[in-house]
């Protein structure tokens, strides 16, 4: 009876996780179908991020943590350079990549057993010592930046289409 207690447990979680992902996942093309490419590249204020960087940075946490120490993707994270890329790739280009990483995500979820949870996770950067953990981890900052895009968009809208980027 524990047995399946556990799995039904184990799929309960996976589900909710895979969720909460989409959610996200929404909200952020929600927000940024409004915006032009260059809106995308642009920093409202001149202390933080474009919209653009923090997908890059989504994308890349995302592909990193949960790809490359779990799916074992092989990716390899230049943390650095998805705050810094001046490429200003198009918006399109850039929400693709970010939506591979979020089917990735579900995908790895989708395939996860009752043992796996527990199971002992480390990576750079991370103080996590499971996959649950980390899986959680992630999905509370994917919301935390969709969060702080909220607040991009809404200054963009104000500064019009035609504002310079800073």
């Amino acid at each position: 009876m524990a047995v399946n207690g556990a799995e039904e447990l184990s799929a309960i979680v996976s589900r909710s996780l895979q969720a909460e992902y989409e959610s996200v996942r929404v909200k952020v093309h929600g927000l940024v179908q409004g915006l032009s490419t260059d809106q995308l590249w642009q920093r409202p204020y001149s202390y933080g991020n474009s919209v653009g960087h923090l997908l890059l940075h989504l994308t890349g946490n995302l592909s990193y943590y949960i790809g490359a120490q779990i799916a074992g993707s092989g990716y390899v994270r230049n943390r650095p350079l998805e705050f810094s890329d001046t490429s200003r790739r198009p918006k399109d280009e850039v929400l693709r990549a970010f939506d591979e990483a979020v089917a990735m995500v579900v995908s790895t979820l989708r395939r996860h057993t009752a043992e796996d949870w527990h199971r002992p996770y480390e990576a750079v950067g991370s103080s996590v010592k499971d996959r649950l953990g980390i899986f959680v981890h992630c999905a509370a900052h994917a919301d935390h930046h969709a969060g702080q895009m909220i607040y991009l968009c809404k200054q963009l809208a104000l500064a019009g289409p035609g504002s310079p980027a800073r």
